[in-house]
């Protein structure tokens, strides 16, 4: 019966062959209403609530001519369907093969859906076809492999799909071709340097792919080619020089890449028709090109993120229609009296919305001519370089800024009370300069604000009641100032302060008011000021606290027992006050404390024993004399090594204890290991043979091999007893440690089951056809690979984007909810060993899952401490990976499986391998994001998620986002610390990161 079913099925298909290829000459308006029948009948409208009436294909009937329909446009002499237009239309489902008898088509745009499946091979039997355009929905797959047939083809537009090909060497044939949008894929290779036989075309648009190699010098000879659009790829080289000397070139777009080189004085010359100019996130030197300042016309002008050296070029006051204008992060200085005046040159440029030149060396005195920019200027970046005088008060009359950066210069005087007028700014960032007075009434009115950062300056005076007219606020620094009065409770009433309020390092007086309403507010220091009274208990109350401090003030009574609520404390600094009484029990409920200071107070009585004070290098408790320990009550503890004694043998006795039971736990385990694991390995599902992955992986063919490891290689493979994808590992039985790796990747995945570990289905144990060993573990298949694909940018995603900051967060809650597990849930703890991103997978919807459990180790308990079962002292890990512990022969622990963890986390972020020719030695990529922490994050984060972030939000959203990457670099650095004890713990992760994706879709 089955074979029956199977003959009918291929008798079908060969008759839909020959139907859709029929000859043309019977083709005729019946055959093309045929075809869009069947076209309609796979298409859907997305909107459900529409009614049949409202379907955008409704007028499509029997009872009418085609020519009569909803965008179906007729040949009147023929009455043949000569062009298909359903853009925009919301339709989603997959494209007929039938399109290609509709043999008189010449124009199909379907752009702007959610079509989805493979672009169908039959529309290279259009013949007539002019314009193709399937831009912007979701197809995938290969391009298509006749295209050289549509030799009529000038408009052809692919972007914002998911395609993966190269981009064919015979595209070249296309003679016709005007128009060659293929953005936003994945396409890779090379770009053809056939395009350059191409002497129509006109636009050129490949940006964010994963194009790589020189530019083509062949791309010189198309002299009336008015878009080159290139961003966004792995472009390497030189620009060919021919290509300057294309003069009709409207755009030039070759941003994040790493191209070199001198940009050519007289681009602008010998480019007299640019209008936009994007050079920024490459290698370029040399000087900006002044003649670009000749061109009237220009609209942009980017060339931020280079090696750029030399002053700004004059004529900027030629540029009446310039939209953006951003040299930041160069080399750029200039050059004695007058060398800001460019400033003053752009207030011709009336239409102007975003100006910046921070991260240079520019000096001087910000011109007051400052205020005669466009008005329509939102974002000015202005920060990091070495301004001096005072902020100009005509700043006030730019009243669309929506964000003002003027930090970490040489900035004195008071700050304006005109800042007040700016009713759009959403950021105000003066930090790390040298001003004075007291803040301005006014700023209090800027009631859209969501972030505001005064500090390390030097202002005086109280903080004003009217900040509490920010009901948007989010972030507020006003650290380390000469600020005085009493802490204004509007602020500590701003529910949308999430982030963090810093107010330390001031003269601030009087007693805390109560916070009760900041529920969401993740840091809070009021250290080092003049604050007297009790600590309010209504701390408790912001249950999103993981950092307080309170250090270095005049606090009075007891710790408020409320301070064992706030569960996601991991800092608690209440050290140089007068504080009294006992140590609240309920501090040791806090489980993801990882830093207790209580030093220097008059605190008394019994020293708790659970939870952080189980090891009292996280606790300090000097400067109390009459703390005691719990078996030992004395008088006075003058020192806090007095109270280290009491503990430290009581450590020894069960350390030489734990070490004894492990040992023989491990002998015993090493004595039955072999016996035990043909027990333990007794699949749940049946062993399949190694004929059964033979067939399924055709012969173990190199078409199929989708990786290699340390032990093996993986293969892509169909079992059919399964009828599934599966991956299959098949181990090197002639490597020494593999049968090891069989064993212990058995053992750990045996009774782990988690949404973010790779499921093991089942293994295989036989002899191949040589009669040698063969043994394989088969695993889910997760079809979008390794993390370290995505890292290298070896995939992307069908619109050519990579991974966007969401998706990178998701993936690393992920990857820590899975080690969560293994370390804390599973039935036998588990320390994976390797954790890497080519051991981390994603499966079809980006769902991470931890996989390769060859090096893991299992652990027994004792107490709160974990011993690997192993006593080998074997280096274990991939390079780069492995925590500094484990070559000063450390066994595997947990802490080790944190560390790695964190490297991967400011891989995933930063773009940079832990292994990068920039790391020599002595830098590390954790002391390189952490370096970047005193000056400014966005310096390390990845170029492609930063130009993500900038490209598509506004300039609001962006300034939130980069904040969500603070955080999440934060937690990279937390686990990466050299020292094990150190160490943020995995559960503690978890909830770190989970609170930034909170924030995230909260802003979101």
């Amino acid at each position: 019966m089955a074979l029956f079913s199977h003959s009918l099925l291929h008798i079908f298909a060969l008759l839909m062959t020959l139907l859709i290829g029929v000859s043309s000459t019977t083709l005729s308006i019946t055959t093309d209403k045929q075809a869009l029948f069947s076209l309609k009948s796979q298409l859907s409208i997305n909107n459900e609530t529409s009614s049949s009436s409202s379907h955008p294909l409704s007028s499509w009937s029997h009872n009418s001519s085609p020519c009569n329909w909803t965008g179906v446009l007729c040949d009147t002499r023929n009455q043949r369907v000569t062009a298909l237009d359903l853009s925009g239309f919301g339709l989603s489902g997959n494209l007929s093969p039938y399109i290609g008898n509709i043999s008189s088509l010449q124009s199909l745009q379907l752009q702007d859906n959610q079509l989805t499946g493979f672009i169908p091979n039959q529309i290279t039997n259009l013949n007539n076809l002019r314009v193709l355009n399937l831009s912007s929905n979701r197809f995938e797959g290969m391009l298509l492999s006749n295209l050289t047939n549509l030799n009529e083809l000038n408009t052809l537009d692919l972007s914002s799909n998911k395609i993966v090909s190269r981009i064919p060497e015979d595209i070249g044939t296309l003679k016709k071709l005007q128009v060659l949008k293929l953005g936003r894929n994945s396409f890779h290779g090379s770009i053809p340097a056939a395009l350059g036989n191409i002497s129509s075309l006109r636009n050129i648009s490949f940006g964010t792919n994963s194009l790589s190699g020189w530019i083509p010098n062949d791309l010189g000879r198309l002299h009336g080619l008015i878009e080159l659009d290139l961003t966004l790829n792995n472009l390497t080289g030189p620009v060919p020089s021919v290509v300057y000397n294309l003069s009709s070139l409207v755009t030039l777009a070759l941003a994040s890449n790493s191209l070199w080189g001198d940009i050519p004085y007289d681009v602008g010359v010998k480019l007299p028709k640019l209008l936009v100019f994007n050079f920024c996130f490459n290698k370029f030197t040399g000087r900006i090109p002044g003649s670009l300042h000749n061109l009237t016309n220009i609209r942009i002008i980017r060339m931020a993120s280079n090696r750029l050296e030399g002053t700004v070029p004059p004529g900027l006051g030629n540029l009446p229609f310039l939209h953006m204008y951003n040299i930041g992060y160069n080399r750029i200085v200039n050059s004695g009296v007058g060398g800001l005046d460019f400033i003053t040159s752009l207030t011709n440029s009336t239409h102007l919305n975003f100006l910046a030149f921070d991260g240079n060396m520019l000096e001087g005195v910000i011109p007051d001519t400052i205020g005669n920019l466009s008005k329509e200027l939102s974002i000015l970046y202005m920060g990091e370089n070495r301004f001096n005088g005072s902020i100009p008060t005509s700043i006030g009359r730019l009243s669309g800024l929506s964000l003002l950066n003027l930090s970490y210069n040489s900035i004195s005087g008071e700050i304006p009370k005109e800042l007040g007028q700016l009713e759009e700014l959403q950021v105000l960032d003066l930090a790390g300069n040298s001003l004075s007075g007291s803040i301005p009434n006014s700023l209090g009115g800027l009631v859209k604000l969501n972030r505001i950062d005064l500090s390390r300056n030097e202002l005086v005076s109280r903080i004003p009641n009217n900040f509490g007219n920010y009901q948007r606020l989010l972030y507020m620094d006003l650290s380390s100032n000469k600020l005085n009065g009493s802490i204004p409770v509007e602020i500590l009433n701003l529910p949308t302060l999430s982030n963090v309020l810093n107010l330390s390092n001031n003269l601030l007086s009087g007693a805390i008011p109560q916070v009760g309403k900041l529920t969401t507010i993740a840091t809070i220091d009021f250290s080092n000021n003049q604050l007297n009274g009790n600590i309010p208990s209504s701390f408790s109350s912001c249950l999103s606290l993981e950092k307080l401090f309170l250090a270095r003030n005049m606090l009075s009574g007891s710790i408020p027992k409320a301070f064992g609520d706030l569960k996601g404390l991991e800092t608690l600094d209440l050290s140089s006050n007068l504080l009294s009484g006992s140590i609240p029990i309920e501090l040791q409920n806090l489980r993801v404390l990882k830093l207790l200071n209580l030093s220097f107070n008059d605190l008394e009585g019994v020293i708790p024993s659970g939870g952080v004070f189980q090891n009292l290098s996280d606790v300090h408790l000097e400067g109390n004399t009459k703390l005691c320990l719990n078996f030992a009550c004395a008088p006075r503890v003058h020192k806090r090594t007095h109270i280290r004694l009491y503990i430290i043998m009581p450590v020894v006795l069960i350390s030489v204890l734990c070490l004894a039971t492990g040992l023989l736990i491990y002998m015993k385990y090493t004595n039955v290991k072999v016996a035990a694991t043909s027990e333990q390995l007794k699949p749940q599902t049946p062993m399949v043979s190694y004929d059964e992955l033979r067939l399924a992986t055709d012969g173990f063919s190199q078409e199929n091999l989708i990786g290699t490891g340390s032990f093996g290689s993986v293969y892509k493979g169909n079992l059919s007893q399964e009828n599934s994808t599966v991956a299959v590992k098949v181990l090197d039985t002639q490597r020494t440690g593999s049968l090891k790796s069989f064993f212990a990747e058995c053992e750990a995945m045996k009774n782990s089951r988690h949404r973010n570990l790779v499921k093991l289905i089942t293994s295989c144990s036989s002899v191949d056809f040589r009669n040698n060993d063969f043994l394989a573990l088969i695993y889910e298949y997760l079809s979008k690979g390794s993390l370290e694909d995505w890292i290298k940018e070896r995939r992307k995603h069908g619109n050519g984007n990579g991974l966007n900051l969401m998706e990178r967060l998701n993936i690393a809650i992920d990857v820590a909810s899975a080690l969560d597990y293994l370390h804390n849930d599973s039935e036998t703890a588990i320390v994976h060993c390797d954790i890497k991103p080519s051991n981390i997978l994603l499966n079809e919807d980006m769902t991470a899952k931890v996989g390769d459990f060859g090096l893991a180790r299992l652990l027994i308990r004792k107490s709160n401490d974990q011993f690997s079962v192993s006593s080998t002292h074997v280096l274990r890990g991939s390079i780069g990976y492995i925590p500094p512990e484990y070559g000063w022969g450390e066994k595997a622990s947990a802490a080790g499986d944190v560390y790695s963890f964190g490297i991967v986390l400011l891989e995933l972020f930063s773009g940079k391998s832990p292994q990068d020719d920039c790391f020599s030695v002595g830098l590390s990529i954790a002391k390189w994001v952490q370096s970047a922490f005193i000056n400014k994050t966005v310096q390390v984060i990845d170029p492609q998620l930063l130009s993500l972030i900038y490209d598509d939000v506004s300039a609001r959203d962006t300034n939130l986002q980069i904040q969500c990457v603070d955080a999440i670099m934060g937690v990279g650095v937390s686990c990466t610390a050299d020292n094990p004890d150190d160490r943020i713990g995995i559960r503690a992760a978890v909830r770190q990161l989970k609170a930034a994706r909170d924030c995230l879709l909260k802003k979101i």
